[in-house]
């Protein structure tokens, strides 16, 4: 286990924090402040419940059933039963990271001391945390709205002993044996406890943190492999020049214009044409590359501030105002979270669908200024690349089906007091597949380019230094270049698994410099 140690305070966190310890195994610790800030909140919430006067989240029921004042001796019950009512997720199981992430943003909100949960409640999520328990939350149950309660509700079952969980040696066990084999006492929940463990954009937040990082790397890589493909279709590189960008100043248009121009640099290839088979301009899919994807840049710094803001909030509802009031709110509306998912779905697809066509025109003959048909070795005894364009085309045809918004629909519920909700959980989950799906798009070109450039080489012209170096790499990592047809699934898989990695980028570099 990573010994990096994330401090929880009062005041949010990080993405970095947040990868660190869903994807790092990082330890967490809380800080004192927080730990003052939890006992300062708890003592507000004691003394309300002490009063005969009703307050919600703390002496009433919850949702549709909030208007039924509930009687001392029935509180802890009523803590237990929101979190056993409310897990009731179904489907597969969700990812590991996903729940890791997930538990460690409730934590943060339930340290900023808004939410009157015990500090021993808090400590116990830590202790989980640490001790690599993952409680078993399903792919279906969240509307987000209020926040993600199912998935949630999973996580705080397994804090009270109930339910399954899998250990750190990937054994799924009930969640009780798992706490006691690490020596964690599970939890009695009391007043308000229940209710502010599941009240949160948790889950579609903790995956849009990491979909973020993961499209950050696949950017660059489509970067990359988008002035590959220019330079083995023999294209012009002066439509990157800075001057022409610097007429239309989207910022993300520049950087994706930059980091080509510096990858096809010293090229051999670029502009070649213009000697051989004159053509006034490139296709879109070429000429256009940096506008589109210059144009999902711009869009994942939009949904980075978004991600921003919600890591330095206290989701909520109620919540411990430093006043001492206890006020309902609508903050736990997934609203600005789920638009941001579906924005980068919209954006991912598109990069993949220019992605596709520029490895389509590399593979057709009459469109690929000299290489042959397919990139194959013996056109009509070999197939080449034919059938990997095919796998292409139908991850950007799911691509196209991921990109249709979740956010614009609406289901009511709770007998109409949760009357529209956000669906921000689903289009975090679909955003996932689509960044998987990308990372292999934007592996296919890779792997097409790069035989096309080695083909190029055969006729005598030789890539830029940083294409060579990318070439290399990719070599050295076990993918084959021209030859006969083999099986090709391997090959493709490795090449995915390069750019999944963040090896296509490591690999220019050294030539290039850092790239945006």
């Amino acid at each position: 286990m990573d010994m990096h140690t994330v401090v929880v305070g009062t005041s949010g966190t990080t993405a970095q924090d947040v990868i660190a310890v869903a994807r790092g195994n990082a330890r967490v610790e809380l800080s004192a402040a927080a730990v003052d800030a939890l006992a300062a909140a708890r003592t507000i919430v004691d003394a309300l419940a002490a009063k005969p006067e009703p307050v919600y989240g703390v002496s009433t029921g919850f949702g549709a059933l909030a208007s039924r004042h509930i009687s001392q001796d029935l509180r802890a019950q009523l803590q237990r039963n929101i979190v056993r009512s409310h897990a009731a997720g179904m489907g597969p199981r969700v990812e590991r990271e996903v729940v890791r992430a997930l538990m460690f943003l409730r934590l943060k909100t339930v340290a900023s001391g808004h939410t009157g949960v015990r500090p021993e409640v808090a400590q116990t999520m830590a202790d989980v945390l640490n001790a690599g328990i993952t409680p078993v939350v399903h792919e279906y149950g969240s509307l987000g709205c209020s926040g993600d309660l199912a998935p949630l509700s999973h996580c705080a079952l397994a804090l009270m002993g109930e339910g399954d969980a899998e250990g750190p040696d990937g054994t799924v066990r009930p969640a009780g044996e798992l706490l006691a084999a690490h020596g964690i006492a599970p939890v009695e929940l009391r007043e308000k406890e229940g209710l502010a463990l599941l009240n949160g954009t948790d889950g579609m937040l903790g995956m849009l943190v990491m979909a973020l990082a993961d499209l950050k790397n696949l950017y660059t890589s489509a970067d990359i492999t988008a002035a590959l493909s220019l330079e083995a279709l023999l294209g012009t590189d002066k439509v990157l020049a800075p001057e022409l960008h610097a007429i239309r100043p989207h910022p993300g248009q520049g950087v994706s214009a930059d980091n080509m121009l510096r990858v096809l640099a010293g090229s051999g290839l670029t502009g070649h044409h213009q000697d051989d088979a004159p053509r006034v301009q490139d296709a879109y899919s070429v000429r256009c590359a940096p506008q589109v994807n210059g144009a999902g840049r711009d869009t994942l710094d939009y949904a980075g501030i978004v991600a921003g803001r919600e890591l330095a909030s206290a989701v909520d509802n109620p919540v411990v105002l430093p006043d001492g009031r206890v006020e309902s709110n609508g903050n736990f509306h997934g609203a600005p979270v789920a638009y941001v998912l579906d924005f980068l779905a919209i954006v991912a697809a598109d990069l993949g669908s220019i992605t596709e066509r520029r490895t389509d025109r590399l593979l057709d003959k009459n469109r690929s200024h000299g290489l042959p048909p397919f990139l194959a070795d013996d056109a009509g005894v070999d197939s080449g690349l034919m059938i990997a364009q095919y796998t292409q085309a139908a991850l950007v045809s799911e691509m196209k089906r991921l990109a249709v918004p979740a956010s614009a629909d609406s289901i009511p519920s709770s007998a109409m007091q949760e009357d529209h909700v956000s669906m921000g959980w689903s289009a975090a989950r679909k955003l996932r597949t689509a960044v998987d799906n990308l990372a292999r798009i934007v592996a296919v070109e890779l792997y097409a380019a790069t035989r096309a450039i080695e083909l190029r080489a055969a006729q005598g012209l030789a890539p830029a230094p940083a294409s060579q170096a990318a070439i290399e790499a990719l070599r050295a990592a076990g993918v084959q270049g021209p030859g006969p047809d083999r099986f090709l699934s391997p090959d493709l898989a490795a090449a995915d698994a390069f750019v999944r990695a963040g090896k296509l980028v490591a690999a220019v570099e050294p030539v290039t410099g850092l790239l945006a």
